[in-house]
């Protein structure tokens, strides 16, 4: 009997398979090649996917099908394999590595060297993946995948020098997919802490392709990481002369110029798109960066030619009727949402939300209802509801409304509190501010610390003039939530507002800004307590920063207050009649006018 036939009769290798075979935990694949550069992420281990059963089953069969270079198969060896794979199956990933790595060196097979390779990425255990790849790469000198892979376990390990020459040599053998992987070539390297180190770099692996546009902008991308703006400007649009139409080109000379100004980078995307007018990413970006500029009108007209170019498209329908609900094109948003039912979208419930909100909005509540009542599960149930309870309470129906939601059947903890909070702000729009508190309150006695809670009851509680209940829930939630804007900013607020604590207050509202620069309530925060400090022009800017970005009523009442303190009644008294006009039942703006109008 031959000693293969021996090591497959022994019980090691039949329970092995059998584990093999049972087991459910996820262990790592044998990689069979990839794209150049295909660890350009820095995270290497993202490449491992679990083994199915079959496929842990073919690993045992190669290992046995004896071409072990220079050395039989004997039972120590398929011993010491099966026992690193059982290693990998219960996650100890740092026995496997070193068991496959220790296989390596003794087998020199390049199969085991890619195998510790990948287990140990996969465990994150850089230094045995590097060891492990240099050992593929002696074992297997002619594979591009384990070039590849030691290249870029070099450039995480911050080593360009040892990294270079494998660059090099990849991009000699590349061929006809040259563009493809100088087009990889930054990304692979963004992440090294020393950019001009990198910009280096790249500048010598692209001399040999400099009749390439994707050299040129290799080299773009590498001088703006090195903060180089003017260098790459002039290497991206050198990209450009070579390839006119290129789109991702033109996307990148759309960044750089961004750096400089905003209005620069959309007129290149205008005149780009007015020359290549089929260039869809570029009208994309171009529509996504009118939305950044909240020039909807202009992105939703972007949009609209993407979707007559491509009519079954469901994102792009969406797009577009979302768009038309910021410009109150509310026929059109109708229009689109409904075809996108016949489409198939990912996400039909919040379509109906949506066409419930547009018909709300018109004060269509019969047929509001019916959409929102459509909806019967996923993320969309409960807010849906709420609506319809809400639009019950405006018809006069607020017992109707708290029943709706009483009966409503949570599908999780989330969904329970938000139906906690849905009635809890039924009855503090309906003024009843005593039983509002009393529902949060009631929620937070099952659950003391919940977040949502915590923060909806301090809100509450304010209304009852309870400021010991505001400020002792509002510093328990930053507690539990140190970086919760909101918090640090309502109770900031709150001691601005009801105190003569200002520096404290105006402590906290800072930290919130921090969190949150740009938060228009926060901003609001800031300029009422610089207000109230006597910093009347400081407090003047924030609020008219606020008010710009949100109209809000709130903000309106402060900002005209401000404005009154300042001397420009005229302003003032326009401010808060354009607000009153629509938002009449606004308390604060209904106590601001009686103050300073009646």
């Amino acid at each position: 009997m031959s000693s293969l036939s021996r090591i497959a009769a022994t019980p090691i290798i039949a329970l092995t398979i059998v584990l093999a075979s049972c087991a459910h935990r996820d262990v790592v694949p044998v990689q069979h090649g990839a794209p150049f550069f295909a660890a350009a992420d820095a995270d290497m281990s993202a490449q491992a996917q679990p083994l199915s059963s079959d496929s842990r089953a073919r690993e045992v069969k190669v290992l046995a099908s004896g071409v072990l270079p220079e050395r039989a198969l004997d039972s120590e060896l398929l011993y010491k394999f099966l026992l690193a794979e059982i290693a990998v199956q219960h996650g100890n990933y740092q026995i496997a590595a070193q068991a496959y790595l220790d296989l390596a060196k003794t087998t020199r097979d390049p199969r085991i060297a890619r195998r510790a390779t990948e287990v140990a990425l996969y465990g994150r255990y850089t230094d045995a993946a590097l060891e492990a790849a240099k050992l593929w790469l002696a074992t297997e000198q002619d594979s591009t995948a384990a070039r590849q892979t030691l290249a870029a376990l070099y450039v995480n390990a911050n080593d360009l020098q040892a990294a270079k020459p494998l660059l090099q040599e990849m991009l000699a053998a590349d061929g006809d997919t040259i563009g493809e992987s100088l087009a990889q070539l930054y990304p692979l390297l963004a992440k090294h802490p020393d950019k001009l180190a990198v910009l280096g770099l790249v500048k010598e692996l692209i001399q040999p392709y400099r009749e390439r546009p994707e050299a040129h902008l290799a080299l773009a991308e590498a001088s703006l990481g090195a903060d180089k703006y003017d260098a790459a400007l002039a290497e991206v649009r050198e990209a450009m002369r070579l390839r006119p139409d290129w789109e991702n080109g033109a996307l990148f000379q759309a960044q750089v110029l961004n750096r400089e100004s905003r209005v620069k980078a959309l007129d290149y995307l205008s005149s780009f798109l007015a020359a290549h007018p089929k260039a869809q990413e570029v009208r994309l970006g171009y529509a996504r960066q009118l939305i950044n500029d909240k020039k909807f009108l202009e992105a939703r007209a972007e949009f609209q030619r993407l979707l007559d170019d491509n009519p079954n498209n469901s994102d792009l329908a969406v797009t577009v009727a979302l768009l038309s609900v910021q410009i109150n094109d509310l026929d059109v948003a109708e229009t689109q949402l409904k075809r996108v039912l016949d489409m198939d979208y990912k996400d039909p419930e919040a379509v109906r939300f949506h066409l419930g909100q547009i018909n709300e909005e018109r004060k269509r509540y019969d047929e509001a209802a019916k959409w929102y009542l459509s909806i019967e599960a996923g993320e969309q149930y409960v807010v849906a509801h709420s609506h319809y309870a809400f639009m019950l309470a405006k018809q006069g129906k607020l017992a109707e409304a708290r029943n709706h939601l009483r009966g409503l059947e949570p599908q999780n903890e989330a969904q329970r509190i938000q139906l906690l909070q849905s009635e809890a702000q039924l009855m503090r729009e309906a003024k009843d501010y005593q039983e509002s508190f009393n529902i949060l309150s009631k929620g937070l006695q099952a659950q003391p610390d919940q977040p949502e809670l915590l923060y909806d009851a301090a809100l509450a509680a304010e209304k009852l003039d309870r400021i010991d209940i505001v400020e002792a829930n509002l510093r328990r939630l930053i507690v539990l939530k140190p970086d919760h804007a909101q918090a640090y900013n309502a109770l900031g607020y709150t001691l601005a507002d009801r105190t003569d604590r200002l520096n404290e207050a105006r402590g906290y509202i800072q930290h919130a800004l921090k969190l949150s620069p740009e938060d228009p309530f926060i901003l609001d925060s800031m300029g009422w307590v610089e207000y109230r400090l006597g910093h009347v022009s400081q407090g003047l800017q924030y609020l008219e920063r606020a008010f710009q970005q949100r109209p809000d009523p709130e903000i309106a009442a402060h900002l005209g207050e401000v404005m009154w303190a300042k001397g420009d009644k005229p302003g003032a008294e326009k401010v808060w009649r354009d607000a009153f006009r629509d938002n009449p039942e606004n308390d604060e703006l209904q106590k601001v006018i009686t103050k300073y109008l009646r």
